[in-house]
């Protein structure tokens, strides 16, 4: 059963029940605190999975963090949350070198990997409030360019902060090594929206393995 402040959340939203990567995050102690990466597929629910987590973390006088990889994600997802009128949303995504104290007026914080490691660094002082970390796209970490900074971030956070962390994936290539390694409970599911099929495009007509040509 889902706590009060969770169930009401869903109400306001129109939806009816969780989705099955939901679920399973719920299961594994995700409104308890507890460190889970969620590898699903792409429209699986995973942006709820990470507004449970603000709820959890607000309900604690904590704020929250939701970490992404470009600036243009970041513009996206601020005015997601912030069409949901439950919590204040800010965004911090360049000037690399400003403190910006200011920020920790917000309840959740849109920002990117590179700014949130200047702001740690400039021992922004709201930073001791930090709830929870969410972290979209964590594959990155094996990106050549992006994933030295995304895992030096994950590293100082959990030794500086010590938030909860939940990172979010539709392709994690070692998934059980990954959760391991943050600390994190492995929360996978393969349940999509709609049906993703593979066939070839022949003639104009889209034939299926199991349909013969």
């Amino acid at each position: 059963m889902l706590p009060d402040f969770a169930s009401e959340y869903l109400d306001r939203l129109g939806i009816p029940s969780l989705r099955p990567a939901q679920e399973k995050a719920v299961a594994a102690g995700l409104l308890d605190g507890v460190s889970v990466l969620v590898c699903s597929p792409t429209a699986s629910g995973k942006t709820l999975i990470a507004e449970l987590a603000f709820l959890r973390s607000l309900k604690e006088k904590k704020m929250a963090v939701y970490v992404v990889p470009l600036k243009a994600l970041a513009s996206e997802k601020l005015r997601q949350f912030s069409s949901r009128n439950t919590f204040s949303v800010g965004i911090a995504v360049g000037d690399l070198d400003e403190r910006d104290s200011n920020l920790g007026q917000y309840d959740v914080l849109v920002a990117t990997a590179e700014k949130l490691d200047s702001l740690l660094r400039h021992h922004a002082p709201w930073t001791s409030r930090i709830g929870v970390v969410v972290v979209d796209e964590i594959h990155l970490l094996n990106d050549p360019s992006r994933g030295p900074t995304l895992e030096i971030l994950l590293t100082m956070l959990r030794r500086l902060v010590r938030p909860q962390l939940v990172g979010l994936s539709a392709t994690i290539g070692n998934p059980e090594e990954l959760s391991e390694w943050l600390g994190a409970t492995l929360v996978t599911d393969d349940w999509r929206p709609v049906r993703l099929d593979k066939g070839v495009l022949v003639d104009g007509q889209v034939r299926f393995p199991d349909k013969p040509f």
